[in-house]
């Protein structure tokens, strides 16, 4: 019989701790009135989720103030151990120069050629984390106290 993990439900900032350890996850939205999902690089700006993309439905959905998904992980399926991070929000261009300025030097360098002009950002409106854990293992602590 193989032994069962523990599951430890997160808290917000806990979820957002977890997120910044981790830069790809999977952005979750509707495209042609079909749910469509793309594996983005990503980072967290202003404890928001803020993906750099090219045009196309991304940003479509974004300029349509679109309610979207995020979600990122840390598995171990050996282990059975990890973690997982969804964040639901509104997704919506990034326009302002002040705010261009502070996200297009810092971080989410695209990890393929082309133009990627535009960056979104994902409103975390809710937050929802799962850590899957050895009975015994120490509880998660946040960094931030």
């Amino acid at each position: 019989m193989s032994k069962g993990q523990q599951l430890d439900v997160l808290n917000r900032r806990q979820c957002l701790d977890l997120l910044q350890h981790v830069r790809v996850g999977r952005l979750v939205f509707t495209e042609d009135a079909l749910p469509a999902v793309h594996p983005v690089n990503f980072g967290l700006w202003r404890d928001d989720i803020v993906v750099r993309v090219a045009g196309g439905a991304k940003l479509t959905a974004a300029t349509e103030n679109s309610v979207v998904a995020f979600q990122a992980d840390e598995l171990d399926p050996d282990l059975r151990t990890g973690w997982s991070v969804t964040v639901v929000g509104h997704a919506s261009p990034i326009t302002e120069i002040d705010e261009l300025v502070e996200v297009s030097g810092t971080f989410v360098q695209p990890w393929v050629d082309g133009r990627r002009d535009h960056f979104i950002r994902i409103r975390a409106e809710k937050m929802t984390g799962r850590r899957f854990k050895e009975p015994g293992a120490p509880q998660y602590r946040s960094a931030v106290t």
